[in-house]
């Protein structure tokens, strides 16, 4: 599989304060809450899908990206994709959504000018809504269990 966009859609189970890198400092403070619920995070792969998103599901890697931090503490749930690089389409999809809130400016758009490639959900977002969201490219969204990136 080549390059393309991609969705985590991650689970927290409880309240957590994280430091993301530099993101977030603030008078010298540089942890952010995460309150429990689900996240969209949305990322672009040009080096090839299933490395992307498996290095996002490994334990114990560097911690690169901002999404790499919240990873340490919450669960990937599914993952949507498409063969197609349309990042910030995504992102601004998912914000669109019912219930949808950014709750970190610039928490994985630091490459573009979008508010966040982070969405929080209180609940688990819909699959079929976002499909909608994305209009006529919706329908090349593919959705699958995180398992088939670790062992394609």
């Amino acid at each position: 599989m080549e390059k393309g966009t991609y969705a985590l859609i991650i689970a927290l189970k409880r309240e957590t304060t994280i430091t993301v890198g530099k993101l977030g400092r603030r008078g010298g403070e540089n942890e952010i809450a995460f309150p429990a619920g689900y996240y969209i995070y949305v990322g672009s792969a040009r080096g090839g899908l299933y490395p992307r998103v498996s290095r996002h599901l490994r334990e114990g890697k560097r911690l690169r990206w901002h999404i790499d931090y919240l990873l340490e503490h919450a669960k990937v749930a599914e993952v949507w994709w498409t063969e197609d690089s349309q990042e910030c389409l995504w992102a601004c999809a998912a914000k669109g959504m019912p219930h949808a809130r950014i709750l970190v400016p610039g928490f994985g758009s630091s490459d573009c000018r979008c508010p966040a490639h982070l969405i929080y959900f209180p609940s688990l977002p819909s699959f079929e809504l976002f499909q909608k969201a994305l209009g006529e490219k919706g329908a090349q969204l593919k959705r699958t269990n995180p398992g088939e990136f670790l062992n394609p």
